[in-house]
């Protein structure tokens, strides 16, 4: 296991196994949020988490969150990430990125070839990358995995 530094806080990163399958029962009737649905008789199937979760296994790793600095989206400290870095880095997508020396979890937009990095926390300011950044997009954000 690594650990990365990601601002003022740090996220552990390690790689992902699925060598073996991790098969859990799985209700295919969908559960609804909204008004409860009469409870229906169904087939109990299962749901494999690592082929759901892992697309690209030699690409992808795990890590917890550290900061609060995307909780307007949904990612809170200790969220475990699915991250994979064969994506492409395209706008609107939630990235693990290096940026002079330092690693950050921010949103990347793409505004006429200009880049940035957005939190998804007011309390957090944009960040430009210019060509004086020493910059990479280590990887995308695929899932978020929260406990209760």
């Amino acid at each position: 296991m690594s650990v990365i530094q990601i601002q003022d806080s740090t996220i552990d990163i390690t790689p992902l196994s699925a060598e073996t399958a991790l098969r859990l029962p799985f209700v295919d009737i969908g559960i609804s949020a909204g008004f409860p649905s009469p409870a229906l008789d169904f087939t109990e199937l299962s749901i494999d988490l690592n082929k759901y979760l892992i697309k690209n296994k030699p690409s992808t790793f795990c890590g917890f969150v550290k900061g609060h600095s995307m909780k307007n989206v949904g990612i809170f400290d200790g969220d475990i990430l699915i991250i994979d870095k064969s994506l492409e880095p395209i706008n609107n997508k939630i990235a693990v990125c290096f940026i002079d020396g330092e690693f950050t979890l921010k949103r990347i937009r793409i505004e006429k070839k200009q880049c940035w990095l957005l939190a998804e926390n007011e309390d957090y300011k944009p960040i430009k990358v210019t060509e004086e950044n020493d910059f990479i997009i280590w990887g995308i954000i695929t899932f978020s995995i929260k406990s209760f």
